[in-house]
Order: structure tokens, then sequence, then C-alpha cells
């Protein structure tokens, strides 16, 4: 995993998605999608998960995502996409963008 992106957080007593997306600015349902979790998933003290670094953006694409449709969602070319991101545009892909 490109620590370029993300950081390491580790879970203490009384965390829970929804509260360490808030603190960390992040949707709790994308925290738990780049984390592999169900948004109902029980998180413990001392697990480890991911939190995505600012300045870039994230989307996890879906069945029939085009690299055109991603690379509006990102503002940017299809390029630019590419030149990021392993492509193989598959559902449950994370793609990412440097703002």
């Amino acid at each position: 995993m490109n620590n370029d992106y993300y950081e390491i957080y580790t879970i203490k007593s009384g965390d829970n998605l929804y509260s360490i997306g808030k603190k960390y600015n992040i949707n709790p349902a994308l925290l738990s999608a780049l984390n592999g979790l169900n948004d109902d998933d029980y998180i413990y003290p001392n697990q480890e998960i991911l939190i995505p670094k600012s300045g870039y953006s994230y989307y996890i694409s879906t069945n029939g995502d085009t690299l055109d449709m991603v690379a509006n969602k990102f503002n940017t070319n299809i390029g630019d996409v590419v030149e990021s991101n392993t492509i193989y545009l598959l559902p449950g892909q994370l793609l990412i963008h440097k703002n």
C-alpha cells in the first residue's frame, strides 16, 4: 500500500467509523469501503485502519463505470486517471487522484 495516500490509525476504545470520519473529515461509508468493512462492522481497540490523506480524491468504481466517467468525477482527464492508477476498471476498484 502506498503511504503517500494513507496514514495508519489505531482504533481506540469508544471509536466508531462515524466519529473517526468526523475527526478526519471523511465520509464514514468511504472510510469503511477503503478498509474492506461494512458500515455496521464492529471495530475494536488496537485494530489498525487506513485513513486517506488530504490532497487526494478517492472513488470506488461500480459496475458500468468508464474511464471517462471516472475522469469526470475527478474533474480531470483520462490520461491523469490512468497515470495515477493500475486500471482494470472493475467494480469495487479504488481509484485515486491527486487534487
